[in-house]
């Protein structure tokens, strides 16, 4: 069975990690990264016949007879650049698979217009990720062992109680970084005792009695479960 060839434009934050990901998982790639340093770093990292172009001209696109490929992923650190290149090329190759990775909800919007075949949302690709490790008690216990001897970072569940000022309170109008510490999920019983990520997309009412999942430094989760219980106390 021969080698599934992949077109990775972009050797950044994601594309580095994905491209090596691919060629451990037997994919042949071809590297195209339009700023410099990121270059360097793919050739440096035994991508040889990487190549640095400006992806913004269609002429140099078309040079890469990226239609000889099995697919083509967009991962530019550059988010418009990512969503022009996405488009650039699903208007010189209509029948072409294209993925893109994206960084926010908004960026997968225009990606998705843009013409790509399919769009993975990093910050979705976390959150299960946090999902898998919290449904299995026993990782997580270890998990949170390493990074609270590493540096202090960890999860803790706060069950809302009446009077609360997140009672009644929509997850998109909540912002825990004050406290310093992020809202992760939830487990909402009007749905079903569900936990539910943020990263879903669903603007959710949070009401008492319902459970948040937050992540942070220990001493801002102390802080904060003080916070909660001093909202339950003056009931």
């Amino acid at each position: 069975m021969s080698k599934k060839n992949i077109l990775l434009f972009g050797y950044g934050n994601h594309g580095k990690y994905i491209a090596q990901g691919l060629i451990s998982d037997g994919f042949s790639v071809q590297v195209i990264e339009g700023n410099e340093d990121f270059y360097k770093h793919a050739l440096e990292d035994g991508f040889k016949d990487a190549l640095h172009i400006d992806v913004t001209k269609d002429e140099l696109l078309h040079a890469l007879k990226p239609d000889s490929y099995d697919q083509l992923v967009c991962v530019m650190d550059d988010e418009h650049l990512n969503v022009f290149l996405t488009l650039s090329l699903r208007s010189l190759y209509a029948d072409t698979y294209i993925l893109a990775i994206s960084d926010s909800i908004h960026a997968t919007k225009k990606l998705q217009m843009a013409g790509a075949n399919k769009v993975i949302d990093m910050y979705e690709v976390s959150a299960n990720k946090i999902h898998n490790i919290l449904n299995r008690p026993v990782a997580t216990q270890l998990l949170e062992e390493f990074v609270t001897h590493e540096n202090g970072i960890g999860f803790r569940e706060y069950i809302i109680p009446d009077g609360s000022f997140l009672h009644q309170r929509m997850t998109d109008d909540i912002d825990l970084s004050n406290y310093g510490i992020l809202l992760v999920g939830l487990i909402d019983e009007e749905l079903g005792n569900n936990f539910t990520f943020i990263t879903a997309g669903i603007n959710h009412k949070l009401d008492s009695g319902d459970t948040i999942v937050c992540i942070g430094k220990k001493e801002k989760l102390d802080a904060f479960e003080m916070i909660i219980k001093e909202a339950k106390e003056k009931r």
